[in-house]
This record gives C-alpha cells, sequence and structure tokens, in this order.
C-alpha cells in the first residue's frame, strides 16, 4: 500500500459514509480495482480512516452536541446494541466478513431493492413529513425507537449492508422525519466509528510501522475533507429528493462489480 492508494481510499470514505450505499463496500471494490490485497493493515486501515469522517460530523455539529445535551440520551442508547454486537462479532467480520467481494454484490444487490421499495411504501403511507426541528425530534426520540434503530445499525457489520441505510430506513419506518434520522445517522456515527476504530486500534497498533501510520494520517485527513462536502451535499439533497436514486446506484454498482470479478 502506497500513498496514492491511501489517499484514494480516503476520499471514496468520506464520500460514502454517510450516503446510504455502503463505505465499507466502496472502500473494498476500490481496493480490488486499484489491485491492493486484503491485508490486515489494509482491513484495519479500512475501519481506522472511517474516524477522519467522523470528526467532520463532530466539528459540523459541534455547537449542537455542546449546546443542546439532551440530544446525546438516544445517541448513547443506540450505540449500545451496535456497540455489543460489533465486540461480540469482531474476529468473525474481519477474518470472514471483511474483504468477501460476492457478499458485497449480494448485499448492494439485494439492499438496493429494499431502499427503492421502503420510498415507495413511504409515500403511499404518507411517511413524507419535513421536520420543522430535527434536533427536538432526536432529543425526544422514545428508548425504544433509539434501541431499535441501533438494532438496525449493527446489520451494517455485514459488507455492503450500510450503516447509514440500515439506520435511515428503520427511523424512517418507525416514524422520523427524513431529516432528524438523516443527521441522527450522523451523530450517532460519532460513537460508533469511534469505538470500532479505537477497538480495531487497540488490536492492531502495535504491528504497525511508521509508513503504516502515515498512510492513516493521510487517509483519516482525506476522508474528513470529503466527509465535510458529503454530508452538505446529503442535507441539501434529502429536501427535495426521495432515496430511490441511492437504491438504483447500489444495483448497479453490484451488476458492475459482479461483471468485473468474473472477467479478472
Amino acid at each position: 500500500m502506497n500513498i496514492f492508494h491511501s489517499i484514494i481510499l480516503g476520499i471514496i470514505e468520506g464520500i460514502t459514509e454517510f450516503l446510504p450505499i455502503s463505505s465499507t463496500a466502496h472502500l473494498e471494490i476500490t481496493s480490488k480495482i486499484i489491485g491492493l490485497a486484503q491485508s490486515e493493515f489494509v482491513k484495519s486501515f479500512e475501519i481506522s480512516i472511517q474516524l477522519g469522517a467522523i470528526l467532520a460530523v463532530v466539528v459540523l455539529y459541534a455547537k449542537l452536541l455542546t449546546k443542546y445535551r439532551r440530544i446525546w440520551k438516544p445517541i448513547i442508547i443506540a450505540f449500545i446494541p451496535t456497540a455489543i454486537i460489533g465486540f461480540l462479532l469482531y474476529k468473525i467480520i474481519k477474518s470472514y466478513l471483511l474483504g468477501n467481494n460476492w457478499l458485497i454484490v449480494t448485499t448492494l444487490f439485494i439492499g438496493g431493492f429494499i431502499l427503492i421499495y421502503f420510498e415507495h411504501w413511504s409515500k403511499k403511507t404518507n411517511q413524507i413529513k419535513p421536520s420543522l426541528n430535527p434536533s427536538d425530534e432526536i432529543a425526544n426520540m422514545r428508548i425504544s425507537t433509539a434501541v431499535y434503530i441501533g438494532l438496525a445499525q449493527s446489520l451494517a457489520v455485514v459488507p455492503g449492508v450500510s450503516r447509514s441505510a440500515a439506520t435511515i430506513i428503520a427511523g424512517r419506518f418507525l416514524g422520523l422525519s427524513r431529516v432528524a434520522i438523516v443527521e441522527f445517522s450522523f451523530l450517532l456515527a460519532i460513537p460508533t466509528m469511534t469505538a470500532a476504530t479505537y477497538y480495531d486500534l487497540l488490536k492492531n497498533a502495535n504491528s504497525f510501522n511508521t509508513n503504516q501510520y502515515n498512510l492513516l494520517l493521510v487517509g483519516f485527513v482525506t476522508a474528513f475533507i470529503s466527509a465535510i462536502f458529503t454530508i452538505s451535499f446529503l442535507l441539501r439533497y434529502i429536501k427535495n429528493h426521495s432515496f430511490v436514486a441511492f437504491g438504483i446506484y447500489r444495483i448497479l454498482i453490484a451488476v458492475v462489480f459482479a461483471l468485473f470479478l468474473l472477467i479478472s
């Protein structure tokens, strides 16, 4: 792995982390395309640079997080189920799920149809009301709602599912407005990705050399910069568009990646 790979993967992470298209899947697809083997360091790199994207959320929502502390309660409650499941399945995730290309093809493809179906269901059931105050909506979230969203987020331990897609679909199904659940998905990523990065580094950091730490730093910075733009884009996009386009994209990228795997 070299600095070019680090920059490319950092940009991909920042762009895809908050969109319902699976950042893990895109990192692994990109690694496959540029010929980067799924070594233990590359797997740790793909987990750790997520923290760069999360820092973008911290920066953009710093005022809200410090002045409106009630919002932390549902965030922590929703984080707990994911933390437990992630901890229990860590070895399985890293040994068998990460790097499983056909699993990614399958989850991207099926997830695309689910996203499209759910958008049509939302319109039929009138689940499209805008949020006048998403911060209040998040802060007043029921404990049960936060738990269910946390359980949904835990499905994203499977590459290709998408943490963002799982939380958004669960939140919309449970009655949260589009803006509120998208912002909650951003905020929920803070403890989730921080814990995932910390745990992985705790397990593997001693085996990294100086060059690998430099690569992590480059990936972290590029993920942070590209995530800033992605968050702003998504908040503007959802005000006037549904998530159908992301569902179609997931299906197309799954088909393209499957063809790539068959001919490579």
